[in-house]
């Protein structure tokens, strides 16, 4: 093969790599103006408008024979568009903080977008990755500290800071250990003792006990918060103290109960999630 038809395959290449990203922004564009549609990360607005910018003039280098002026003026508008996007990129940064993390099978992306004037946190539910809309708001203004634990390649935990030094957590999930057709309470599900790692779980009627360390925290029903069909967040004094989350394995209704669930401190040090197994009933 030539080098004149290598440059041929390269130039469309590019073109057409161009192109593509050229329809997506034009894409959320409209999706954006007419149905409340994000990037799940807003820098990828302007991450895009560099590689549509970067594509398109290998394309013309590529397909077209033109002299070193036209070169290396298109060289350098490239450079100074490269440029304007990142400063513009670092601007609206500081304006809203982009907190982004994917599962570790890589099927799920959690989004929050936090107003760094207002300190407003804003979940993201996604979509094909990329796109995101507004679902729901975080509990209280944020003091700008996030830490994202999964728990699960389903359930993703946030622990950030509360202006006044509380912690709370916030509990991203995107799946179903039932059969997907209804709604169903974690904690009555998970009624029974638990074990695990020098830690107890004990669910009963009057609501979930966390045992520890010779320490019992018991919390009634109205200090349970749920998150989608996963996980509680369990809360004390207007501040979370635990999250309990729905292991893979587990089964909704299921007689015995079967699989497992994990325990997870709140708290902005690094700290590692607790697998608890089922001991039986109370």
């Amino acid at each position: 093969m030539n080098s004149k038809r290598i440059r041929t395959i390269a130039g469309w290449g590019l073109f057409l790599f161009a192109a593509g990203f050229f329809v997506l922004q034009m894409g959320y564009l409209y999706l954006h103006a007419n149905f409340q549609v994000e990037y799940t990360d807003n820098r990828l607005f302007y991450v895009i408008n560099m590689v549509i910018a970067i594509s398109h003039e290998g394309a013309v280098f590529f397909l077209f024979c033109i002299g070193k002026r036209w070169k290396s003026a298109g060289s350098a508008f490239i450079i100074v568009f490269i440029i304007l996007n990142g400063i513009v990129l670092v601007l609206h940064q500081n304006q809203i903080k982009n907190i982004t993390s994917i599962s570790p099978d890589f099927k799920h992306v959690l989004s929050i977008k936090e107003n760094t004037e207002t300190n407003e946190a804003v979940y993201y539910r996604t979509k094909f990755w990329i796109f995101a809309r507004p679902k729901d708001y975080l509990q209280y203004e944020t003091d700008r500290t996030f830490k994202v634990k999964w728990l699960e390649n389903d359930v993703a935990a946030v622990t950030y800071g509360v202006q006044g030094g509380r912690i709370h957590q916030y509990v991203g999930t995107y799946g179903d250990r039932g059969s997907g057709m209804s709604y169903y309470y974690v904690a009555p599900s998970i009624q029974g003792i638990w074990q695990g790692d020098n830690k107890k779980v004990i669910s009963d009627a009057e609501g979930i006990s966390v045992e520890y360390d010779g320490v019992t925290e018991h919390f009634n029903w109205e200090n349970i918060i749920q998150y989608g069909t996963l996980a509680v967040v369990l809360v004390e004094n207007d501040e979370a103290k635990w999250t309990i989350s729905l292991n893979q394995n587990f089964r909704v209704n299921s007689v015995p109960l079967a699989g497992e669930i994990t325990l997870y401190e709140a708290t902005m040090e690094e700290n590692d999630p607790v697998v608890m197994y089922y001991q039986g009933s109370n």
